[in-house]
């Protein structure tokens, strides 16, 4: 190694005693012996240290000098892709990709494969799959969203959200939906249950066995649910669970927060909301927005824990296992903790109807409403 008589001295002061413990000293008594002569061999011998431990410390001293030494924390890998080629892949990963790929988005080898056709530079798909972690990006998730056409927009939002936040002193409010269509489908075969290391299965053939629809009130003081069960989807199942649920209530005034489906605005339901003489006050949601109705999370919650994965002989045997799912539900429910208030909608909303302005050229709900209709 040739080493100067200052660096052998530098590095005689940091000598220690003792076998190979990774300490500063040790690493310069593997130094030293290296410079007096000994093969690479002989000091693993004579450290008790590892081969690549050895070559390890004599390079990072070669390369560093006695600060070589220490310990250091690791930045991770040096980025050995070009900064343009990482601005260029996020870049790309936020837009559609171009059409003659025929695909939909991106996926971390179309991506790679891309960038090695168009800049000439290669990068693994674990390199591209690396960076979208560290930036937050997930091209091959999806959401969904609408922006309400309706005018009155603001006003519903913020009338439906007082009513969950501050919910009127000895009023009831409730939140109604129907989820229409839901399929008794009956496998060909027997489930196989989960076991040790293997998750439940099930045929993806089917028999369907007719439909339902589940008409479906929660009170939105305690969780409660009160279903209507009905093979039509009319008026009169509507008003046939809005009639069960005034007989629930002692409570002089019911708040219906509702959509803006047909059978809610209809003029049999006008009539029916005429003959109970302010009893009853309908809330309608915003067009597009009947996210803002709390039943949906229920409805969400039933899909995901009976319906989805049932099997069902006959519309019957689903009526049946419904039924008994809001029973046990109502034996344990607790309300929605709705934390959202007026305002946080709103400026979400207009925070998306702005990222929307090249394609609408809005910037404000009222402008994009205006684009959209």
């Amino acid at each position: 190694m040739g080493l100067s008589e200052r660096q052998r001295a530098e590095l005689l002061s940091h000598v220690g005693t003792g076998e190979y413990d990774g300490s500063v000293e040790s690493r310069a008594k593997l130094v030293l012996w290296y410079d007096e002569g000994y093969s690479k061999t002989e000091i693993v011998r004579m450290s008790g240290a590892t081969a690549p431990t050895v070559d390890k410390w004599l390079k990072r001293y070669a390369d560093y000098g006695i600060e070589g030494l220490t310990n250091r924390t690791s930045p991770g890998s040096l980025p050995q892709i070009p900064s343009r080629i990482r601005a260029r892949v996020l870049a790309l990963t936020r837009e559609t990709p171009p059409g003659h790929l025929g695909i939909s988005h991106w996926t971390s080898p179309e991506m790679a494969r891309y960038i090695k056709l168009t800049e000439g530079v290669y990068v693994s798909q674990t390199w591209v799959s690396r960076l979208w972690r560290q930036h937050g990006l997930k091209p091959w998730r999806q959401g969904t969203f609408k922006i309400s056409k309706d005018p009155d927009f603001e006003e519903k939002v913020r009338d439906i959200v007082g009513l969950y936040l501050h919910l009127p002193e000895g009023e009831a409010v409730v939140s109604v939906d129907v989820k229409s269509g839901i399929q008794a489908l009956d496998r060909t075969q027997p489930m196989l249950p989960v076991d040790f290391g293997k998750t439940a299965k099930r045929t993806h053939d089917y028999v369907r066995n007719g439909t339902t629809d589940l008409y479906a009130c929660q009170d939105v003081r305690t969780g409660k649910v009160t279903i209507n069960l009905a093979p039509t989807h009319t008026t009169q199942d509507f008003l046939k669970l809005m009639d069960t649920v005034l007989k629930e209530r002692p409570e002089k005034k019911v708040h219906v927060i509702l959509d803006n489906a047909s059978a809610h605005t209809s003029d049999s339901a006008e009539k029916w909301l005429a003959k109970h003489q302010g009893r009853v006050v309908f809330h309608f949601t915003p067009t597009g927005a009947s996210w803002m109705n709390m039943i949906e999370i229920w409805n969400g919650i039933i899909t995901r824990q009976q319906i989805r994965r049932g099997t069902y002989t006959s519309v019957k045997v689903l009526n049946a296992t419904i039924g008994q799912f809001v029973a046990n539900w109502n034996t344990y429910c607790r309300p929605v903790s709705w934390k959202a208030t007026a305002d946080e909608i709103i400026e979400k909303v207009r925070h998306v109807a702005a990222r929307l302005d090249k394609l609408l050229g809005a910037t404000e709900i009222n402008d994009v409403i205006m684009n959209a209709a």
